[in-house]
């Protein structure tokens, strides 16, 4: 089990106590939830959190909170998919930050670590990411952690029957790909594996 991650400017960690009230918050903020069917009550919000904790226990990985200088952003992180989609039992990607850590990268930058400890620390084969098709900012950042699109795989969410966002574009990352990227001024190898975003644990 992997309880914590790093980046340059981040930490990706197991969730505490004092996260439950931020995430709150965020999950009731209307923009951070617009490509959701609703936002969350705080009952709803603690119970994810709860979900999100057992996912660790089960599966080894899951949705890491990410930290931004000591303050809580959110999550990124990985997720097996409990509902049927056109991929098969598969491993998401996700991430959902706080309005107030858009625009600085923080998103790609969580990402890109996440799909690294996929591939290198957990031998997964494939990863996946899915939104509803008119979340531009969320699919550029699977565009940008070099992703790539599976139109073949979009498919309606069988849990938001008659939502104006039901229909989801996927995108996949695979272990048989490998990207160079530059971090911390150092060049790694960077593989990818199956996995979910705006639609993460709903």
């Amino acid at each position: 089990m992997t309880d914590k991650l790093t980046t340059e400017r981040l930490i990706l960690r197991r969730w505490t106590d004092d996260d439950r009230e931020p995430f709150a918050e965020l999950n009731a903020d209307p923009e951070v939830m617009r490509y959701f069917p609703n936002t969350l009550t705080n009952v709803e919000s603690d119970a994810l959190v709860d979900r999100i904790e057992q996912g660790f226990s089960t599966n080894g990985f899951g949705l890491w909170a990410v930290e931004v200088d000591g303050r809580f952003a959110g999550f990124t992180g990985l997720n097996r998919t409990s509902f049927t989609t056109p991929m098969g039992p598969h491993v998401e990607i996700g991430w959902r930050l706080a309005k107030w850590a858009w625009g600085h990268g923080y998103a790609t930058e969580a990402a890109e670590r996440v799909l690294d400890v996929a591939f290198k620390r957990f031998g997964l084969t494939d990863v996946f990411s899915f939104t509803t098709e008119t979340n531009f900012k969320s699919e550029a950042v699977m565009q940008r952690i070099k992703m790539s699109r599976r139109s073949d795989l979009d498919f309606k969410h069988p849990n938001t029957p008659g939502w104006w966002g039901a229909k989801h574009i996927v995108y996949r990352a695979s272990s048989m790909e490998s990207r160079i990227t530059h971090s911390s001024a150092e060049y790694s190898i960077v593989r990818c594996v199956p996995l979910v975003m705006p639609e993460v644990l709903t």
